[in-house]
């Protein structure tokens, strides 16, 4: 049986890709490479931390939160419990009621046909006996020393060019004369190195996608957007966040208050590609990230 560290976990895999999740921890993706790449995926299997609901492991690779974030509602624990429903192509990953949020997640995985791809579909059930207001949160965390790409809003927000047409959130231990960030108008960049201290942004994009640029192989997720929804962290629905042993890029469903028994859907696709020589990145975006 193959194991991530002491944990066993299922593969996903075609003649292009290969994706590694958890079978009894999580809902937890762990591995994932491109025709026979290094991992791109983040390894902390070493870190935790403590929380009001006992010692928290984020394990590395891709996981599903819920936001606003909160430690009592967010850090759960998610080391036993999880149930596995393969089909033919994919899994489906569902966790145990969370003691601290009453929150059930799962995680569907479908392997693409042929493809260098996967879709996935997040949700979060309600599963108290009241309403609560969330958002399915989605975090992919990856090895540093590659690029992180996210598109900016382009043209006007009103027919008149009057009114702003993009909207940043920055935490406050990021700042902005940052020399890992690249303020463009059409693309705004991270280098995700680790010799500074962490930085995390977000905002409310339109285009959908967000990518990762990792020793000459681009992941990218795109997702889909709810025009006139809110969302949560002041209006973000894309975010990233880098620290000194991993970057993440985030995406976010619209906050619902979802009642007893309700659930909440975040889907992805993921999409890896050679290169950087790819229509959806300018040329002059490119030839930046090769030329640093």
């Amino acid at each position: 049986m193959e194991k991530f560290h002491d944990l066993p976990i299922g593969v996903l895999e075609n003649e292009h890709v290969r994706l590694e999740y958890l079978t009894t921890a999580g809902p937890r993706i762990v591995g994932l490479s491109y025709r026979g790449s290094p991992n791109m995926l983040a390894d902390v299997h070493d870190l935790a931390w403590d929380t009001p609901n006992g010692a928290y492991h984020p394990y590395g690779g891709h996981r599903l939160w819920i936001s606003p974030e909160s430690p009592e509602k967010t850090y759960i624990p998610d080391g036993t419990g999880l149930q596995m429903q393969q089909f033919p192509n994919g899994v489906e990953l569902t966790g145990v009621k969370e003691i601290g949020s009453g929150v059930r997640k799962s995680m569907r995985i479908e392997l693409a046909t042929g493809q260098p791809g996967f879709r996935l579909t997040h949700s979060i059930r309600n599963e108290n006996p009241d309403p609560i207001r969330i958002a399915p949160w989605s975090i992919t965390m990856f090895r540093l020393g590659g690029w992180v790409l996210l598109p900016q809003p382009a043209g006007n927000a009103d027919p008149y060019g009057l009114l702003p047409n993009r909207f940043l959130a920055l935490w406050p231990y990021t700042r902005l004369n940052d020399p890992r960030l690249i303020w463009r108008d059409d693309f705004i960049l991270l280098h995700a190195t680790s010799d500074l201290p962490p930085a995390k942004l977000g905002y409310a994009g339109t285009a959908g996608w967000l990518a990762y640029w990792l020793d000459g192989i681009l992941f990218r997720k795109s997702f889909d957007i709810q025009a006139g929804a809110i969302y949560p962290d002041g209006g973000c629905n894309t975010e990233s966040y880098c620290n000194d042993q991993d970057v993440e890029l985030e995406s976010l469903g619209p906050l619902e208050t979802l009642a007893p028994g309700a659930s909440s859907h975040l889907s992805e696709t993921w999409e890896l590609k050679a290169g950087l020589d790819v229509p959806f990145i300018p040329m002059e975006i490119r030839d930046l990230i090769l030329n640093i």
